[in-house]
């Protein structure tokens, strides 16, 4: 099972979205676009985001 990490060069904010991105393989712009469209929906997405943020290590 692969762990998925902060990195510490290309992060923005809290580096949730660019570690997203290497493990699936993306963009990271394009995680951090699906990310801020998300937003506009109802839902918990800012509270997971931060929960990540919290859980995730450092690379």
């Amino acid at each position: 099972m692969a762990v998925i990490t902060r990195p510490r060069e290309g992060a923005w904010i809290g580096g949730v979205c660019a570690g997203l991105a290497a493990r699936f393989g993306v963009s990271a712009n394009l995680v951090r676009l699906l990310f801020v469209l998300s937003c506009l929906l109802p839902g918990p997405q800012v509270l997971i985001y931060i929960a990540l943020w919290a859980i995730m290590p450092r690379r």
